[in-house]
């Protein structure tokens, strides 16, 4: 367990249909961030990538393609762990939606191809099938830094309570949801699911949003939101764009299990899912 402190930042970035404008845009509250104290800075999903399928091939990048290396710099100038959101990865002829984690140094220490696909049908709400366009990826991420281990995992898979509950049985004290939840599931789902993983298992949870852009075809719901080990809303704020700040310690999730030990109850012996 750690009982390290740091400053967290969200930027809830809205995403331009020029890509050198969002980079741009993204870079310097991301450097506005780090001048404001912030330890640890998060992105939200497709933060460089208008969300809609005629964008997703024109705009991706390759692992060391200009993203990737923008970010990376982000990082190293700014000497922050940087939670790169998602991009449009190529790789080969398959596209994955992947998050990138940088160290103070620059380096890639995890990434994350988002595993569950949005692939939905919501009567008089959305419809997207997101496996059109998309492969799904087979890892639950969990990495070190000096502050303790933390996870990273892509909108739709946080409605998955099996993965962040192996993530926290990896040793994931706070994990972190770059997303792009719609106008339809935000209003009922994104404060929901984000208290519950939280809460489930007693860990921190932050859903970085990004923010809404009106009149788009996909429009986000925005309100990042970051819940503590308790399952309490810490911070969070409205749709538009912005940088959340909180203030994190880590020692809350142990000292939280102390008090309330259903994660160290846990009875693996009456879950097995029958044959």
């Amino acid at each position: 367990m750690s009982n390290a402190a740091f400053k967290l930042a969200v930027c809830q970035i809205k995403t331009q249909l020029d890509k050198a404008l969002t980079m741009e845009k993204a870079e310097s509250m991301v450097r506005e961030a780090a001048q404001n104290g912030a330890n640890v800075v998060v992105l939200p999903e497709m933060f460089n990538c208008p969300y809609s399928k005629e964008y997703f091939k024109p705009f991706a990048d390759a692992e060391n393609g200009e993203s990737v290396e923008s970010m990376s710099r982000w990082a190293r100038e700014n000497g922050i762990i940087l939670v790169g959101g998602t991009i449009p990865e190529k790789d080969g002829d398959k596209l994955y939606n992947t998050c990138f984690v940088f160290d103070e140094q620059g380096s890639v220490i995890a990434r994350h191809r988002k595993a569950h696909l949005f692939d939905v049908d919501i009567e008089g709400g959305i419809r997207f099938k997101e496996s059109n366009h998309f492969s799904a990826g087979n890892e639950i991420t969990v990495f070190d830094t000096k502050y303790g281990k933390m996870g990273v995992l892509v909108c739709f898979d946080m409605r998955f309570p099996e993965l962040v509950r192996a993530m926290a049985r990896r040793g994931a004290e706070i994990v972190f949801c770059p997303a792009q939840f719609n106008m339809t599931t935000g209003p009922r789902h994104w404060e929901l699911t984000i208290r519950s993983r939280a809460m489930d298992n007693e860990i921190f949870f932050v859903g970085a949003s990004a923010a809404r852009y009106e009149g788009f075809n996909y429009e986000c719901w925005g309100h990042s939101t970051v819940a503590s080990p308790f399952g309490m809303v810490i911070a969070e704020c409205d749709e538009s764009e912005q940088i959340l700040y909180c203030d994190i310690d880590l020692g809350e999730v142990s000292s939280v299990r102390r008090q309330l030990p259903t994660f160290l109850h846990l009875r693996e012996d009456l879950y097995k899912v029958a044959d």
